[in-house]
């Protein structure tokens, strides 16, 4: 045996990096080498259990137009035998010269896990820059295969073994495809939104594809959804059956005791992982969930896009087209044309004072000045933030308030009559309790009542509130009783006080010698609620 060929056995370490060295072929430094890499290995695993020496392995890359001896061919399987991606063939070559055992004496074949690292680079180095179609056909067909499973699971005698291991497979393979092209999906518009170049035609299209094709998936999502998860959940209380009948079947068993990696939906925490999709589990978030979060944070950098592009002020539209005809004319022009047209593009001159001519403060700085010892320049606003050089005009006249302060005369004049209607209103009110007062006398009066109340909380004399300008007053005195105020938009009640409106100018109740204010105002409340025939039959 070679060293370098095979090895004892690996620390804990060494096995940790093992899964890591599986991808050194393709980031080798030399690029010829990592083609030759990618070469060798097409053909380990272009067909099954292929066992290939150093010579075949050079002369099969011959026809693909690579050249490489055998000896170099050698030497990359002894690399991709050290990495682990291929392993030396047990099996004795049979050779009719000594000189064919030289070349032979080597055979390789591929491992497990390189044959899945290979398929897994070619699969990305061949996969395409655009956006990857949903499945989004396979929720429904999802929900009629869990529907079958269930009613097989609830009659665990007449259960077929083989059919319901097909739906099973089927349900789980389904589910992994759907959620990888979600992801894939999802990744593009990630990849699409973020850039700042997003602008016209383009920007048009894509507006459509999210609009139009997100929506799509959403609705089946939505749709299809609740009955997978309904299935999921009826399936939990005869999950038994089903897992009985799974592990009935003949499987695959390792010969020195070694766990073996078996098909989805044979084991609880596949179903488990498949409900917590659906469901959230442990307050996650569910991937329906997740799908709309995602579609709303893809509308909404969708909308700050064409926010950029419309908003004068801001940083405008994308340059993308402009920058790429710039490109076209660098690539066709020499090089002193180049240098020239970046100069012009850039504004890559040499850095010097250029005059503005005589209304300059200082006409001593010339263009033969130097910006080190020149005087530094003002640079107008709109073209040091925004790089604008158009011309604003002069500055605008400020415009003339007098029709403002007319209208603010109109409108307080205006609204000085309607409080001096509301106070006449009240003054004539009287007695307030069971008073019907429009809303703009009721809420006066709750000024007044504020007011009074500030100057005593608990008045045990009447206390009299006065507004001169609308001849207006209103006595508050403690009661036994409720005062009720009626008005158009509703009822108020002021809680254990009698109120008495009345003209500012007339005299105060109360002042009568041995008779309270609080007494005077209601005994006027009783007054006012005697029946007809004691008020003189006046209603």
């Amino acid at each position: 045996m070679e060293e370098g060929y095979f090895g004892g056995e690996d620390s804990p370490e060494d096995q940790s990096d093992e899964r890591r060295d599986l991808f050194r072929y393709v980031t080798v430094d030399n690029v010829d080498n990592a083609t030759e890499y990618l070469a060798i290995m097409d053909q380990f695993t272009q067909t099954l259990l292929t066992d290939l020496s150093a010579a075949e392995v050079s002369e099969a890359l011959a026809k693909r137009g690579i050249a490489l001896s055998p000896e170099d061919a050698e030497a990359r399987c002894a690399s991709l035998v050290r990495w682990k991606n291929l392993m030396p063939s047990a099996r004795d070559p049979r050779v009719p010269t000594v000189a064919a055992l030289r070349h032979t004496r080597a055979r390789f074949q591929v491992t497990r896990l390189g044959g899945t690292v290979h398929r897994q680079v070619t699969k990305v180095l061949q996969m395409r820059d655009g956006a990857r179609e949903v499945a989004r056909e396979l929720l429904g067909s999802m929900a009629v295969l869990l529907s079958k499973i269930l009613r097989q699971a609830r009659h665990p005698r007449t259960i077929d073994a083989q059919a319901l291991a097909a739906d099973v497979t089927t349900v789980f393979t389904n589910q992994a495809y759907f959620a990888d092209s979600i992801r894939d999906f999802y990744a593009y518009l990630s990849s699409v939104l973020v850039r700042y170049d997003l602008a016209g035609e383009e920007y048009a299209s894509f507006k459509g594809l999210l609009l139009e094709y997100v929506h799509l998936i959403d609705t089946d999502v939505s749709r299809h959804s609740p009955a997978v998860l309904k299935c999921l959940d009826d399936l939990q209380p005869v999950l038994d059956h089903v897992l009985n009948a799974l592990d009935s079947l003949p499987g695959l068993a390792s010969a020195d005791g070694a766990p073996v990696e078996r098909l989805p939906g044979r084991q609880y925490n596949d179903w488990a992982e498949l409900q917590a999709w659906y469901s959230g589990g442990e307050g996650g978030l569910s991937g329906p969930a997740q799908l709309r979060a995602a579609a709303e944070s893809a509308l909404g950098q969708l909308l700050t896009n064409a926010r950029r592009m419309l908003t004068p002020g801001g940083t405008g539209g994308a340059r993308r087209s402009d920058l790429m005809h710039l490109a076209g004319l660098f690539a066709q022009a020499s090089v002193e044309e180049a240098h020239r047209g970046f100069s012009a593009a850039f504004g890559a001159y040499p850095a010097r004072h250029v005059s503005f001519g005589p209304e300059e403060a200082d006409p001593r700085d010339t263009a033969s000045t130097s910006w080190w010892d020149a005087g530094p320049v003002d640079v107008p606003v709109s073209l040091r933030e925004r790089g604008d050089r158009t011309a604003r005009g002069r500055t605008a006249r400020v415009p003339d308030p007098g029709m403002d302060i007319t209208r603010l005369q109109e409108e307080a004049a205006q609204e000085l009559a309607a409080r001096r209607t509301a106070g006449a209103e009240l003054a004539a009110a009287g007695v307030l309790d069971g008073a019907h007062l429009t809303p703009a006398a009721r809420d006066l009066l709750l000024e007044l009542v504020s007011m009074a109340l500030a100057k005593e909380l608990s008045p045990s004399q009447a206390v009299r509130v006065e507004d001169i300008d609308l001849n207006v007053a209103v006595d508050v005195a403690e009661s036994d009783t409720d005062t009720v105020i009626r008005s158009d938009d509703g009822d108020t009640t002021f809680l254990r006080l009698a109120l008495k409106a009345s003209a500012a100018d007339e005299a105060r109740p109360g002042d009568a010698a041995g008779e309270s204010a609080a007494d005077e105002i209601a005994a006027d409340a009783g007054e006012d609620q005697q029946p007809p025939s004691a008020a003189g039959g006046v209603q």
